[in-house]
């Protein structure tokens, strides 16, 4: 029992010193720090994740390369949270993800993870509204406009969006809940094919994040009926646009947010340095105007801080477990 007693602390003690080096060293010169995108290139969440590493490799001080690493499939972008959950904690993988991280409780039956438990909350990113756009050949140039339309078509209507669990998914099934009008449901495996065939007029309508949809309502490419937000927007792009609140969807706000997470294990020092470099990242100008010209809003408020963060995604899963339950949603 002494001898083994023996062998034991010492490897205890090696193990204590490696993570403080680790953390000392943390990040690792030479060796990236990837930003998992659990969605195909080009996305919303793709978008804000490439202007964040850019930010973020200048916040470390040019210690390292920060890369985007795309990893899609899986309802809701499981597989790249998936990929992220059982990485080495060693801050070298992260994940940026948005609101699916409160969805996946309640729509996935055998989650092979704990939202809460299985991960390292490192900072909220940004909130990001939604917009209802619509194929450019619709007859409907406004949101009254519109409803005329879905009531003398139902049982018509195709509604498109990025994949199950995705943000447009979300926001189609509670703007159908809403309104009170049933329509298919188009799925796609990612933003960019649902608004390639919006914009071709193979489906009619998708509500989906302002990072991917203002350049496409400045460009008229699509229509666009409303906003998602309690009040309009400031962005030069998408401030004439009414919400839809203002045009008689009573209490409908819905808005997207983007969080930064690391596997759990994650050495605390490692998780400081990150958070830290997060916040520098979040004042940076360059980042801040990107964001802004996307529609999207920069983090400010104290979910910033890790324990913040955590704290606000579990009341947006006491709020959407419900939600997604009645709607009687679910997948494997």
């Amino acid at each position: 029992m002494n001898t083994l007693f023996k062998s034991i602390v010492p490897l205890a003690a090696l193990a204590t010193v490696a993570f403080a080096a680790q953390a000392a060293d943390y990040p690792i010169k030479d060796k990236p720090v990837a930003l998992v995108v659990p969605f195909a290139a080009g996305g919303p969440t793709d978008r804000v994740a490439r202007d964040l590493a850019e930010a973020l490799r200048k916040a470390f001080g040019g210690a390292t390369s920060v890369v985007v690493e795309n990893s899609a499939g899986g309802p809701g972008g499981l597989i790249g949270a998936n990929k992220v959950a059982k990485a080495n904690p060693d801050g070298h993988t992260l994940l940026v993800h948005h609101i699916a991280m409160s969805v996946f409780p309640g729509l996935v039956r055998n989650l092979p993870f704990k939202v809460e438990t299985d991960f390292e909350y490192l900072g909220m990113i940004n909130d990001v509204p939604m917009t209802l756009i619509g194929k450019p050949q619709l007859p409907a140039n406004n949101y009254k406009e519109l409803m005329t339309w879905v009531q003398a078509n139902k049982g018509k209507i195709n509604l498109a969006n990025a994949g199950m669990a995705s943000a447009s998914h979300l926001c189609g099934m509670l703007w159908q809940s809403a309104v009170g009008v049933d329509m298919t449901t188009v799925p796609y495996k990612g933003t960019a094919p649902a608004m390639t065939d919006l914009i071709g007029g193979q489906v009619d309508l998708m509500c989906d994040q302002t990072t991917n949809t203002t350049s496409q309502i400045e460009g008229k490419k699509v229509k666009a009926f409303g906003v998602t937000t309690a009040k309009r927007l400031t962005t030069p792009a998408l401030k004439d646009l009414p919400t839809l609140q203002e045009q008689g969807v009573k209490d409908f706000q819905i808005t997207i947010f983007h969080g930064l997470y690391a596997p759990k294990g994650t050495p605390a020092d490692v998780q400081k340095k990150i958070n830290d470099a997060l916040k520098i990242a979040l004042k940076d100008p360059d980042f801040i105007k990107k964001q802004e010209g996307l529609g999207a809003v920069v983090v400010t408020d104290k979910r910033m801080e890790p324990a913040e963060h955590k704290k606000f995604i579990a009341a947006e899963i006491a709020k959407m477990t419900p939600v997604i339950k009645a709607a009687g949603v679910y997948a494997d």
